[in-house]
């Protein structure tokens, strides 16, 4: 055996200056224990498991606790997961013919990769009460939210089969769409008698401009416990982005001023600010076409004290990446609501 240092270079897998891991040649892997937490937390949290059936009404809070590790490994879009968690779901219910109002915990003890192909056992307990009427609640959640739950670990154990956090990487590669030359013959010109109005000319451009080709738009709306300035305050802070990302930020307060949040996957500049009030950006993901950028409006609003609803916009979304990856859009989507404002309800404590 070769000697440290000493091996045949054309058989060694030396680190590359920019940091790459070419088509995924060697084994990568991806930590994935918060993503876990984030997307358990939104599949799990705040499910009707009866609405008045029997007079009870019983339904999912939030995740208490997800403890466990897990990753996935990659080699050439070859994906291997891990994972061994526990969990802890709070739930609540009423029976409104008694009336009486309870807690309780549904806790997976163990959720593991080497299982998957299984149901994993499921444990409900009652916080302070055994009496018939507990005992009954207690039936009807393992009768009812049983299935319900099991069906939603499913989806985190498939989310976990194609890479979980990975998956945007993992994408097979297509070149870009050529439906736009395929696209209908255009139509034969109007009559030369046909008199082309300023105004005519200026409806055709806005329509033109609306039904923008190859791009797209999204809408948010979220709801947090806290104040809005509290919410702008997280926004607008690096230490905070580091803090409940895990990954590094810089972030100007400024109009004009730059960013580049996730570790410089995503960067852009502010247009407009407004404290506690608004924020509008210009915005992109290192992954697009060169050059490009969206627009990025959020608007809060505080219809009560401790009560703030934000509403984002997102426009001229590219439909695909410079790697010919139609994902864009929908990724973009998941990435505010798990990667972001998930996180942000669970790390700052603002209801999930």
């Amino acid at each position: 055996m070769a000697k440290l240092g000493e091996g045949d270079k054309r058989w060694i897998v030396e680190e590359r200056a920019d940091g790459a891991n070419v088509h995924n040649w060697h084994w990568s892997e991806r930590d994935c224990l918060d993503w876990s937490r984030s997307l358990l937390s939104s599949l799990l949290s705040d499910l009707q498991i009866l609405d008045g059936e029997g007079g009870l009404y019983i339904r999912t809070k939030s995740i208490d606790k997800v403890e466990g590790e897990a990753y996935v490994n990659v080699r050439k879009g070859k994906v291997i997961p891990g994972y061994e968690l526990s969990i802890k779901l709070a739930w609540e219910a009423e029976a409104r013919d008694v009336p009486l109002k309870l807690s309780g915990l549904v806790e997976v003890p163990y959720l593991a990769d080497e299982n998957a192909g299984e149901d994993p056992e499921l444990k409900v307990s009652v916080r302070d009460d055994d009496g018939p009427v507990a005992r009954r609640i207690k039936d009807a959640m393992l009768a009812k939210g049983k299935p319900i739950i099991l069906e939603k670990i499913r989806l985190y154990v498939d989310a976990m089969s194609k890479g979980g956090p990975a998956k945007d990487e993992l994408d097979t590669k297509k070149p870009p769409s050529n439906a736009a030359s395929k696209a209908a013959p255009a139509p034969a010109p109007a009559p030369a008698t046909a008199p082309k109005t300023a105004a005519a000319t200026e409806q055709k451009e806005k329509e033109k401009k609306k039904s923008k080709e190859g791009f797209k738009n999204i809408s948010l709306t979220e709801k947090f416990y806290c104040r809005a300035r509290d919410l702008y305050e997280i926004l607008m802070d690096e230490n905070r982005w580091k803090g409940f990302t895990q990954s590094n930020a810089r972030l100007s307060r400024e109009v004009g001023g730059q960013f580049s949040l996730f570790d410089g996957s995503i960067t852009g500049f502010h247009e407009e600010l407004q404290e506690g009030k608004l924020i509008v950006q210009k915005w992109r993901s290192g992954s697009w076409p060169d050059g490009l950028y969206s627009s990025v409006k959020i608007v809060f609003d505080e219809p009560e004290p401790g009560v703030t609803i934000i509403k984002l916009t997102q426009t001229d979304i590219p439909e695909e990446d410079k790697y010919g990856n139609s994902t864009v859009v929908e990724n973009t989507e998941r990435g505010w609501r798990e990667l972001i404002f998930h996180k942000i309800r669970a790390v700052f404590g603002f209801g999930i």
